[in-house]
């Protein structure tokens, strides 16, 4: 269940509202939660990317699952400050218009993990075993025991995983679990890595499409990985193998895999595909692609009780943070190192205006600030409004000030101490 502290909901309920829009179905816990933390919740379930511009008005903080966030909408959002993707990937939001805007960009990446992996699974026993066709047969009254009484059985045979994050290690473990050996690629996996995960290493995806009886695929929708996985990859697959993704359809090339199915009878099951329908409810235009494989779902695999209520429990959680520090966790737009090349510490009385005139002088000597953050010193005996409080104030500059600026620093009125590190 979606929580948040117990005394924090209290206390900052007395603050000014921030508005939060939510264009997807999101838990009511979770919507609660937020209200506690003295949000004020606007949600509309299914707005579509072309509705959300006229929708997002005066939003501080958008959550959406599947609901397309356009640089429109990002144009349109005068307040926006955080965008969150209830959910692992971010390729739905135009994440470079929010960066040119300042806005965060968070997700919450493994809090579906199980759920996709579960899924990945069923689709795996579901091409071995033909469920689907034989699904239809015995609603059409056809009882086929002879044509269906015959798949091979997945122990002991090598299930190949291109990917190997937080689902993959979920998809390897439950297929351990069904006695199969587990052979893995992944940008980040190194040899020593798989062995102690009980798994084959692979040099690369041609020697996973090589080698297993059955290969998933678990990666990000990236530059790096669109259509990865091609004619090249299914030319090395093994003739009958089982083929699954449940991880982004432009990570297939789909014209190569209808190939692959009608030439070397790949068995292919898929929940995600291509320039898929982005409403819960519309007309699926790859029906004959659907009509070639073993199975097929429409973009459900993280579609689970637990699953939402772990993901809604994390938006809050990123909200709470946000909220408190002004900086969200998971963002994906925020600069990993920073282009600083030395550290000013600035030493000063916490009074009005001592900040102020420190930036001033940076201005004047045509120094950029990348990061900053002061630190107020406090204890038994001190109190708050105590002329005497000292503060520490930390600055990462893109370049080492002279010295004629540190001393024009230190004459500043308040300040204690300059130094440069």
């Amino acid at each position: 269940m979606v929580s948040i502290p117990e005394d924090r909901g209290e206390r900052m309920s007395t603050k000014e509202s921030v508005r939060v829009l939510i264009a997807d179905k999101l838990s009511q816990t979770a919507v609660t939660a937020l209200e506690k933390l003295g949000a004020q919740v606007e949600m509309h379930a299914d707005l579509s990317a072309d509705d959300l511009p006229n929708k997002v008005g005066g939003a501080e903080i958008l959550i959406v699952r599947s609901t397309k966030v356009t640089a429109k909408t990002i144009d349109a959002a005068s307040s926006l400050s955080l965008i969150i993707r209830a959910g692992a990937g971010v390729n739905t939001i135009d994440v470079a218009a929010a960066t040119r805007r300042g806005i965060h960009v968070s997700n919450c990446p493994g809090k579906n993990s199980d759920a996709v992996a579960e899924l990945a699974l069923g689709l795996l026993l579901a091409a071995d075993r033909r469920l689907v066709d034989a699904s239809v047969d015995m609603r059409a009254g056809r009882w086929r025991k002879k044509e269906y009484g015959n798949a091979a059985g997945l122990r002991g045979r090598t299930l190949g995983i291109v990917g190997l994050g937080a689902i993959g290690r979920a998809v390897a473990a439950g297929a351990h679990g069904l006695g199969m050996k587990v052979m893995a690629w992944s940008r980040s996996l190194t040899p020593e890595q798989a062995e102690a995960l009980g798994i084959k290493f692979a040099a690369d995806p041609l020697e996973v499409a090589a080698k297993s009886d059955a290969v998933t695929v678990h990666l990000a929708a990236a530059p790096e990985t669109a259509q990865l996985i091609s004619s090249k990859f299914f030319d090395a697959m093994k003739p009958g193998a089982i083929f699954i993704n449940t991880s982004r359809g432009e990570i297939v090339d789909m014209a190569a895999l209808s190939k692959a199915i009608a030439d070397k009878k790949i068995r292919a099951a898929l929940d995600v595909f291509a320039d898929e329908p982005a409403g819960g409810d519309a007309a699926f235009p790859h029906t004959e692609l659907a009509a070639m494989l073993a199975a097929a779902t429409p973009h459900v695999g993280a579609s689970t009780e637990q699953a939402a209520e772990a993901i809604a429990s994390e938006v809050v959680r990123i909200v709470r943070v946000y909220l408190e520090t002004g900086k969200p966790p998971q963002s994906v737009n925020v600069r990993e190192k920073s282009a600083a090349q030395t550290s000013l510490v600035i030493r000063h009385f916490n009074r009005v205006g001592v900040l102020a005139s420190v930036l001033d002088e940076l201005k004047n000597a045509g120094i950029n600030i990348e990061e900053m953050q002061n630190t107020i010193f406090g204890g038994e005996g001190i109190a708050k409004d105590s002329d005497g409080v000292a503060a520490s104030c930390t600055l990462r500059l893109d370049e080492r000030p002279s010295g004629e600026v540190v001393e024009k620093l230190r004459s500043l009125e308040n300040v204690i101490q300059v130094s440069l590190k």
